[in-house]
């Protein structure tokens, strides 16, 4: 991966190089791309490591990125110096730890971020301080709507659409019914997200409960789903849940519907707890699948693999955002400065990488995201399935 880095930075230096000479000969002057006079490039992250969850993954993939680039020479010569700020899932920390990065550490930019509640505390403060969040992974709907924040994946709730839609379109689903758990303010966000797929298809669910329990017995709910004879289920629950959930099924000895989850579920742990179980599972990506070894996944995993780092799907969201923010810095002319990066992430055009589930374009913020599509995976016999070598794209909403 250092030889490849060198050689993108180098031969991106002999461009710039014989660019500035050509034009010095005709009495010209131009900036020869982005200049650091004042020392590192600051970036940073808030991210949840402690605490509730551990998301630790995604700005570690970020670390390692920016640690293996300054290793090549870094950006035009820039050296990035780049910082995790633990939130430890509480709001005050989170807010004090962006208010560090962003006054007393003078970061330009925050990349990689990966909270559970750092877009709903802190947007506010990114958008007032100028400094805007290319996030590697948003869970808080604030993620998905605010001016300063733009994430590197579909996120949650685009997802939920998506899954739907591929449930009614790919797997002739004809009474879909959807079991949610609510925390803060991801109750509005889910329904609109429910909501936006019977726009599109113009048919309705069946069942919409938005009272699953975070913990507890899951059995009267998979029971009201047998009876009023669903044949697809979707349910935002993540690792722990999903395999209660299907444990649940198996125990009540339901067959016939589908079961479908958000990316949280593709994980080694879900696939080695439910080898044994038949049922369908179905899971949404987004990104490349990362238990594929495919040309799409080719850099990140060369990363994570000299790195020493695990290959999970939150490793890719970190690798990506720091892919992106240095594509983008690289493309300033001058000095890196707060300004000077926020400028260039506005006027950014959309930019594809085969890792992402779309072109990105951080633009007007998070709303301005062009990520509309997953690949799907299926659990068979303990080992994950690609079912859409292509990526599945969610329509516009009619």
């Amino acid at each position: 991966m250092k030889t490849h880095l060198k050689h993108v930075w180098k031969a991106a230096g002999l461009c710039i190089a014989l660019s500035v000479g050509v034009l010095a000969l005709g009495g010209t002057a131009l900036a020869a791309g982005p200049t650091c006079a004042d020392g590192p490039i600051r970036l940073g992250a808030v991210s949840t490591v402690t605490g509730p969850v551990d998301f630790s993954a995604g700005p570690k993939a970020t670390a390692a990125f920016f640690e293996q680039l300054n290793a090549a020479g870094g950006i035009n010569g820039c050296k990035v110096e780049y910082e995790i700020a633990d939130d430890r899932g509480d709001p005050l920390v989170a807010a004090q730890s962006a208010r560090d990065l962003i006054d007393n550490r003078g970061i330009v930019a925050m990349v990689g971020n990966a909270s559970l509640l750092d877009c709903g505390v802190n947007a506010g403060l990114y958008q007032r301080s100028n400094v805007l969040s290319v996030a590697g992974l948003g869970v808080d709907p604030v993620c998905y709507n605010s001016p300063s924040v733009a994430p590197v994946h579909p996120g949650p709730y685009t997802l939920t659409t998506a899954m739907l839609y591929y449930a009614s379109q790919e797997l002739g689903a004809k009474k879909l019914c959807a079991f949610n758990y609510v925390i803060g303010g991801w109750k509005e966000a889910m329904e609109n997200a429910l909501k936006d797929w019977e726009t599109i298809t113009g048919n309705k669910l069946q069942i919409i409960d938005m009272t699953l329990p975070v913990q507890g017995d899951l059995t009267p709910f998979l029971i009201r789903a047998r009876d009023e004879g669903c044949d697809a289920v979707f349910t935002n629950q993540v690792e722990p849940g999903i395999v209660q959930w299907i444990n649940t099924a198996d125990a009540q000895g339901i067959t016939g519907i589908n079961w479908l989850f958000l990316a949280s579920g593709y994980t080694e742990g879900v696939a080695s707890a439910l080898a044994k179980s038949g049922q369908p599972i179905y899971v949404g990506t987004e990104w490349e699948p990362y238990t594929l070894s495919s040309e799409a996944n080719k850099d990140w995993r060369a990363m994570v693999t000299e790195a020493k780092l695990p290959a999970s799907a939150f490793s890719q969201g970190g690798y990506l955002a720091g892919r992106i923010i240095a594509d983008v810095i690289a493309g300033i002319d001058g000095p890196v400065t707060r300004d000077t990066v926020t400028a260039a992430l506005r006027d950014m055009q959309p930019a594809s990488y085969p890792i992402a589930a779309g072109p990105y374009r951080f633009g007007k913020g998070a709303t301005d995201s062009p990520m509309r599509a997953t690949k799907v995976v299926k659990l068979e016999g303990g080992e994950w399935k690609i079912v859409t070598p292509d990526w599945f794209v969610l329509p516009a909403k009619k």
